[in-house]
């Protein structure tokens, strides 16, 4: 017995052998693990897709778009998905093909350094359509005023008009005609640099109390104190809007007596999309009152910091906001040649405004930049202006200085624009 022991131990593989035979056999299933997991590894979440451009209300906002865990998506989670991505998804939000999730890639809301991109953009709602804009301003100009009321369209002596055909107005009579000139100006202005869909659609029109326009209103005039064959203008009513605080670096940290800091491309990755939004809007106000040398809205904010600590908190003079998210540049009247006048009054408020702005819309900036190389700015505003208002010769254009002057502003917002770019 003891022999036989021997010889079957003998016979028997030792330990190592036993351990090399289980090592080979678990080898295949051993790389699969590694496989399986540097593929895991490689994946990444399959983020919820961006809502698609156009308009909103106040429920499906990009604001109101809450992840699980309460936080807003930030614009890089909304934009990580690309549109041929998006297509291919499956019922379950999976690629249908696959079933792995989409491959995420980080997008700025910010592209070659100083322009908005594309993709944030589209989601700025598109405000005034030029299309419905020409639509008003055709039935207004024919339309009779049924009824004239006070209040709800800024000093006493404006009124509220209601039309013929159903539509309302703001009648805006000017303590002067250059302010009426300033309000018509400022909007074919926007309308050479693409951004007339910002503000509401505005004709001209003719007091004549006798006229057919006017008649059914004739005892309202009488009331009014408006002088016979003065220039109005007649400004689009816009339902449900509300009071707009400026954002970061021109609101609350502006009046901290803190230097306003620019607006760059480095801060803007995590903010959410309602904010970014709204951010494109302000690039092109800003630029926009400046070249009119506005003083009647932000930059009046900015004068009254000296007595008023907190005014960078409260409402935004004439701007508005509208149920879809678009700002609405209104009451212009301050532009173009009553501001030219008070330049060296505004301008030490109104130059830092543009400074603190280093991105841009891509179109605005190409617009400055064609003006700048033609010097073409008050030829081409002077050109739209008598194409597209037929009572442009009551109140006359520019003077020569004026027209100068819209010029140099021009060059000095795309000498800006370079130094923006160059940094």
């Amino acid at each position: 017995n003891g022999r036989r022991m021997k010889r079957a131990r003998r016979a028997a593989p030792g330990p190592l052998p036993l351990l090399g035979l289980l090592l080979l056999g678990a080898l295949p299933g051993f790389w699969t693990v590694l496989l399986r997991r540097e593929a895991a590894a490689r994946r990444e979440p399959d983020p919820e897709p961006r809502p698609p451009p156009g308009r909103w209300g106040w429920g499906s906002s990009p604001a109101a778009r809450v992840e699980p865990g309460g936080g807003q998506k930030t614009f890089r989670a909304l934009l990580a998905v690309p549109a041929a991505g998006r297509e291919e998804r499956g019922g379950d939000g999976r690629f249908a093909a696959s079933g792995m999730p989409p491959p995420a890639a980080a997008v700025s809301p910010v592209e070659r350094g100083i322009f908005w991109s594309r993709e944030l953009e589209a989601l700025v709602p598109p405000g005034f359509a030029a299309e419905e804009a020409a639509a008003w301003l055709s039935a207004a100009r024919a339309a009779r005023v049924a009824s004239l009321e006070r209040g709800g369209c800024g000093r006493s002596s404006n009124r509220l008009a209601r039309l013929s055909d159903g539509s309302r107005a703001c009648v805006r009579y000017g303590i002067n005609p250059e302010q009426i000139q300033g309000e018509a100006l400022s909007y074919h202005l926007a309308g050479v640099l693409g951004m007339q869909e910002r503000l509401p659609p505005m004709a001209l029109a003719l007091v004549e109390a006798r006229g057919r326009q006017w008649e059914p209103v004739r005892e309202e005039l009488r009331g009014s104190h408006w002088a016979e064959g003065a220039v109005v203008s007649l400004t689009r009513w816009v339902d449900n809007l509300t009071a707009v605080v400026a954002p970061a670096p021109w609101g609350a940290e502006a009046g901290a007596g803190r230097r306003l800091q620019p607006l760059s491309a480095g801060e803007l990755g995590d903010l959410p999309p309602s904010q970014l939004v709204e951010l494109v809007q302000w690039s092109d106000l800003i630029l926009f009152d400046y070249l009119t040398a506005n003083f009647d809205r932000l930059v009046s904010n900015l004068f009254s910091l000296q007595w008023d600590p907190r005014v960078m908190r409260r409402a935004t003079s004439n701007l508005l906001r509208a149920p879809d998210g678009g700002l609405v540049f209104m009451d212009n009247e301050a532009g173009l040649v009553h501001g030219y006048r008070l330049l060296a009054t505004w301008d030490p408020y109104n130059e830092p405004l543009l400074r603190s702005v280093c991105v841009f819309r891509e179109g605005t900036a190409r617009r400055v930049a064609d003006l700048h190389r033609r010097r073409s700015a008050a030829a081409e505003l002077h050109r739209r202006y008598r194409a597209r208002e037929p009572l442009w010769a009551r109140l006359g254009f520019l003077s020569e200085r004026q027209a100068e002057l819209l010029q140099a502003r021009v060059d000095f917002v795309h000498r800006h624009i370079a130094q923006c770019r160059a940094q």
